[in-house]
């Protein structure tokens, strides 16, 4: 099944074969557990070669017993899994699992203190948002029901792969990426797009959204099977992939270690935790460092990197941390990517003098405000709790009272709008939250409409100046015709007015008197002074709007 529809959909980077354990004594020795687990002596790469004939170095348990009882004992079936990944992994690698546990993919927090301050009313002690603390207010059982399967601190219970479908794992779910049946599965620094995929493919959809896939609702009648769809039944169309996608490159060779396992602190927001930026890479001006001046915590990194270097060698560094970018090679004739999964090698192009700059009046817009090719938005959905129901509660594990249900109205996988972040930025934002939700304690059913600022992972050709300064969707306006004069402007809608008074697409109108709510502080949508300067602006009216 995964294979009929993924291989079509998804072309995921295929696997390196394993390094083998050089084992040359067959002999157990006095390790019993060979006497049964013969062939998991090999399989193991290089760096984790040292426990091919030492299982309980990992796995605990009783490797000198005689009986299969005694020597499960206590053992870890899933080291790795964050409920033993300090004891497992972090002997070695102790900086790295502190990380993990603080890290959002752990704990949720942003979800967490958003999804409470929406349905149960102002957040409270928004240190303790995360999915550690979940209780049962109408938000809590939301998120126990419908979103707490993607934190890496759920355990795994299968010693095999899905690619929809895997969730959780804490180490394993990125550092294992196949599980044969003649080995031990290997534990590796290579982590394909695969891994990221079973959680990235929702909310934001950017694992979908960087191949070039948008999900869209399903047919209204339930015996139509739409053109594509993914293993788990989900409905997709063919949308422009991202350039990086096309050129061969994996989620690592952009997301550093440091931005995917660092502890986030308190980052609320996944913007806030990630390390890298665009112009990291393209046209990076910033502090160069020698590999005596990487940072001590990252030393063991320096085997990694795939070109000849000597003490002369100075690599790129990430403006947010200043990780050393390993794989990026400084040669005369300019910056070349080393990708980490293909090996391919790829000449880094810097942004063109003629459109980046020295462009004062664009200088506030990010790299995805004008380069992303679309965005996946969701303009609506209900969600309701049936307390005589049951379903899976991801914090107990176990079928526990009270289900909540949700109905996919509408989406739309067109350019987004723009709106400004709390960094006085300008950024694509799509749609968090445009739904009604129905709860038994609550007198009547609640509407909600928030937008998020999103990196759509859709890079490509920039977006033409119509699709901005003519366009009421890139206004926050939504989908209609919007027409400049005299010392202000007029909006006709063409979708629907919704519970608050705004079109079903609408972040914003003409006057800022309706929605404008946004996850975080300081996020806003363009004012009437913006839009109106906007609009005023002299354009290229016959530039191409990017499909």
């Amino acid at each position: 099944m995964l294979c009929r529809y993924l291989l079509v959909l998804i072309p995921f980077i295929a696997a390196m074969p394993p390094v083998q354990a050089n084992v040359t004594d067959a002999s157990t020795g006095s390790n019993g557990c060979l006497q049964c687990h013969a062939t998991e002596q090999g399989g193991f790469n290089a760096a984790h070669a040292f426990a091919a004939d030492n299982c309980v170095v990992c796995h605990a348990g009783n490797a000198e017993a005689s009986t299969e009882a005694a020597a499960h004992e206590e053992m870890i079936s899933f080291p790795g899994d964050l409920a033993s990944a300090d004891r497992a992994c972090g002997a070695c690698h102790g900086n790295r699992v502190i990380g993990v546990a603080g890290n959002l993919m752990q704990t949720g927090q942003g979800i967490v203190q958003k999804t409470r301050a929406v349905l149960d009313g102002p957040a409270i002690g928004d240190g303790d948002a995360n999915f550690q603390s979940l209780g049962d207010s109408v938000a809590d059982s939301m998120l126990r029901k419908q979103c707490a399967s993607c934190h890496l601190g759920q355990p795994k219970s299968r010693h095999a792969l899905d690619v929809t479908r895997d969730r959780g794992g804490g180490c394993l779910a990125c550092h294992i990426n196949e599980y044969p049946d003649d080995a031990h599965p290997a534990l590796s620094t290579r982590v394909e797009d695969g891994r990221c995929f079973g959680c990235h493919s929702r909310s934001g959809r950017i694992s979908l959204s960087f191949t070039g896939l948008a999900e869209v609702p399903p047919p209204d009648n339930p015996d139509d099977r739409p053109e594509l769809r993914l293993a788990d039944g989900r409905a997709v169309e063919r949308r422009p992939a991202d350039v990086h996608y096309r050129a061969g490159m994996s989620c690592i060779d952009c997301h550093t270690s440091v931005g995917l396992m660092a502890d986030a602190g308190d980052a609320g927001h996944q913007r806030e935790a990630v390390d890298i930026a665009c112009s990291d890479c393209h046209g990076n001006a910033g502090v160069r460092v020698s590999l005596a001046e990487w940072p001590p915590e990252l030393a063991g990194m320096k085997k990694h990197v795939p070109y000849d270097v000597d003490a002369d060698t100075r690599f790129l560094t990430t403006s947010r941390n200043g990780t050393p970018l390993w794989h990026i090679e400084l040669r005369n004739d300019g910056a070349w990517l080393h990708t980490k999964n293909t090996g391919r090698v790829l000449q880094i192009p810097d942004p063109s003098p003629a459109y980046h700059g020295s462009d004062r009046s664009h200088e506030r817009l990010t790299c995805a405000a004008c380069h992303s090719q679309w965005a996946p938005q969701c303009f609506g959905c209900h969600m309701e709790y049936d307390q005589d129901g049951e379903q899976w509660d991801h914090i107990d594990k176990a079928v526990t009272p009270g289900r909540w249900s949700d109905r996919f109205w509408h989406a739309d996988n067109g350019l987004p709008a723009l709106g400004v972040n709390d960094e006085n930025e300008i950024e694509p934002f799509v749609p968090g939250m445009i739904m009604t939700v129905a709860h038994p304690d609550w007198e009547e059913t609640k509407f909600v409409r928030q937008f998020a600022p999103l990196s759509p992972h859709t890079t490509g050709a920039s977006r033409s100046c119509a699709s901005c300064h003519r366009s009421g969707k890139a206004l926050g306006l939504g989908d209609g015709e919007v027409v400049s004069g005299g010392d202000g402007f007029s909006f006709s809608p063409r979708r629907p007015l919704l519970q608050d008074g705004l079109p079903a697409d609408a972040w914003t109108n003409e006057d800022n008197s309706l929605g404008g709510r946004t996850p975080i502080g300081g996020q806003r949508p363009l004012t009437p002074a913006e839009i109106k300067r906007i609009l005023g602006a002299e354009i290229d009216t016959k530039a191409p709007t990017p499909d």
